[in-house]
């Protein structure tokens, strides 16, 4: 029988395990595929389990939440292709 700070401690450590798969659907785009197996890496693909890796190395040194760190990142990204859309428009 565990004692009670065992029981925390490993589910403190499960618990940053189901937030990780959580990322790896979510930001890898695994929750719009029907048939998502994580039981085979080549399916979601290495770019992918990259990518959410360096989302969570990323997240993990700013201290900022993996979903709204992606959010930020999809801001900006939107932001730059706007504002280069706009000078291809003036160019023309």
């Amino acid at each position: 029988m565990c004692d009670y700070d065992v029981i925390i401690t490993t589910y403190k450590k499960r618990w940053k395990v189901e937030v990780f798969y959580k990322s790896l659907k979510s930001n890898a785009g695994m929750a719009k595929s029907a048939n998502a197996d994580f039981e085979n890496p080549k399916q979601l693909g290495l770019h992918g389990i990259y990518a959410v890796f360096k989302l969570e190395c990323l997240s993990f040194k700013s201290k900022i939440n993996p979903f709204a760190l992606r959010f930020k990142l999809l801001m900006n990204a939107t932001r730059s292709a706007f504002d280069q859309l706009q000078k291809f428009q003036a160019a023309a």
